[in-house]
């Protein structure tokens, strides 16, 4: 235990080596300041979503807010951008890991989103040990040994840096302030802008976030109100904070001019979180009669829902002056198989394309090697201009277009197959402490387990979960099928010398949250419970 914790905060969670480095009293002097003065709101924001989804099934389907229509009718933009935050033609996106983080900076990319949240499994040491990671490679004092003693460090030129913070449905257990658990979010924030703000600011990138998962503007203006406070605080000057939102949820799509508008101060654009927006469609609109959608593969970012929502972000960012960042290429280079590495190169270069020519200013990839792809098609249409905040859409999206979910079909046993196969590996991997898996051919985290494991409840529930045989997806067949995979995901984690005796367990949480009467509105927060 800290001796000199600040009065009220508590730890229940041992100190590593330099944890306490992290830990120091005026640090978590400011998780309590931002957690007492803001912790209240969020809980009744969370609270709000419950409201909110219940009108949502009793048929009251969700529209552009009236109360709000001044915002998105008005002139105004947000405040200008610093130059660091100008050309992010692509992002690289991972885990707070030591190596990770050398790699993803050093990868070519123009941005590097450190992640605390979807890809890293947030049990204590990760989440504190990735703070210390992230000052020491703020201050270029970052290296790694692996168990060949080969050498990594950072090149002269990285990648600018931006780090992604807990949602706020996400608690840290271990810590609390006057009895009550501190939010994720706020403990991830606070002390990543305690200890590296200022360090920042003297080297010209950053403080720089990514905001995860919100679902309205309401949500929005609370993070906006923690960074005027943060800053506040250090004496830092409002508006040098700059933050991208993720629009991953499919409420905030109706909300993109506000929450723009809620963060202008401080706002970096959005960015269109793909994965995580598919599971939000099932989940929010799950009990809507007939709502069913087809294989996971089959839902694209060209089906007319997906297309809908990344159009209009593209115009509200750019009516606004503000980025637009096109979403996750999950796909990775495939190292013993050519011509599947060929097909998987060809979807990036395709999903990279499309971005480009749709007016995204840069999008995401997952993996160093799709850096080069992924430039080259933003550069072949923005030329040596580092965006293209000029490019001014004019579609006429409506609010029928973000909720026309098709394709319903096709649902195939192979596809329910690889559901409970990924939804099994990625979380016995999870809970031996690894968030972002490669599993087939493509980088999963936690988005993407969400959305297997919510497909295989809303295909068991569903009238329409009918697979192109004929055969109904019930209970008895997925728990069939979980034991059949269980044993693939063993013999392949086995194959890779790493040990198996998370995966029975991740196979029960699997079954247990693909089979339950009512849905779990997160598959992280049971799981969070059960880890250390």
């Amino acid at each position: 235990m800290n001796p000199s914790l600040p009065s009220g905060v508590e730890i229940a969670a041992p100190l590593h080596p330099r944890f306490e480095e992290i830990l120091s009293h005026d640090a978590l002097a400011l998780v309590a300041i931002l957690h007492r003065a803001f912790n209240g709101r969020r809980k009744e924001l969370l609270q709000a979503r419950i409201a909110r989804q219940a009108r949502i099934d009793a048929g009251q389907m969700p529209d552009l807010l009236a109360e709000t229509r001044h915002v998105r009718e008005a002139d105004w933009k947000i405040a200008p951008l610093p130059q660091a935050l100008a050309c992010r033609r692509v992002e690289i996106t991972g885990p707070v890991e030591r190596k990770m983080i050398i790699n993803a900076f050093n990868s070519g990319a123009d941005s590097y989103m450190a992640d605390f949240e979807d890809s890293n499994s947030p049990n204590w040491f990760n989440q504190v040990q990735g703070q210390i990671n992230l000052k020491d490679a703020i201050r270029r004092e970052i290296s790694f040994t692996n168990e060949a003693g080969k050498v990594y460090k950072l090149n002269d030129r990285i990648a600018t840096l931006q780090i992604r913070p807990r949602g706020w449905h996400l608690d840290e257990k271990h810590v609390k302030v006057d009895g009550e658990r501190v939010s994720g979010g706020i403990f991830d924030f606070a002390l990543a802008f305690f200890h590296n703000a200022r360090e920042q600011v003297a080297r010209g990138f950053g403080p720089f976030y990514y905001l995860p998962k919100l679902e309205g503007h309401a949500e929005a203006r609370l993070w906006n109100d923690i960074f005027v406070m943060a800053q506040d605080e250090l004496g830092i000057a409002r508006g040098t904070i700059k933050a991208t939102v993720l629009l991953e949820t499919i409420l905030a799509t109706f909300e993109m001019d506000e929450i723009l508008y809620e963060l202008r101060e401080h706002s970096a654009g959005l960015n269109a979180g793909r994965w995580d927006y598919i599971f939000s469609a099932i989940k929010k609109f799950r009990n809507k009669p007939g709502f069913c959608l087809a294989n996971r593969s089959a839902i694209t970012m060209e089906v007319p829902f997906m297309r809908s929502y990344a159009l209009a972000l593209v115009k509200t960012c750019h009516r606004r002056g503000a980025p637009a960042i096109g979403g996750m290429a999950a796909l990775i280079p495939i190292k013993n198989d050519p011509t599947a590495n060929e097909k998987a190169l060809a979807g990036v270069r395709h999903d990279k394309k499309r971005d480009a020519n749709d007016g995204f200013d840069g999008g995401w990839i997952a993996h160093p090697g799709l850096v080069a792809i992924a430039m080259e098609e933003f550069v072949k249409v923005l030329g040596d201009k580092p965006n293209q905040w000029d490019k001014q859409r004019d579609d006429n999206l409506k609010a029928a277009d973000f909720l026309n979910f098709v394709p319903e079909q096709p649902i195939t046993e192979a596809g329910l197959r690889n559901n409970i196969n990924v939804g099994i590996h990625y979380l016995g991997s999870w809970l031996a402490g690894n968030g972002c898996v490669p599993i087939h051919n493509l980088m999963e985290d936690a988005a993407t387990a969400e959305i297997s494991r919510s497909q295989v409840w809303q295909w068991t529930v569903s009238p329409k979960g009918v697979l192109d045989d004929g055969r109904k997806v019930d209970a008895a067949l997925v728990r069939a099928l979980i034991q059949e995979e269980l044993a693939k995901v063993e013999a392949v984690v086995v194959a890779q010398n790493e040990p198996v005796a998370t995966y029975e367990q991740a196979a029960k949480i699997f079954e247990e949250m693909s089979l339950a009467k009512a849905f779990p509105e997160f598959l992280t927060l049971p799981l969070y419970e059960a880890m250390e």
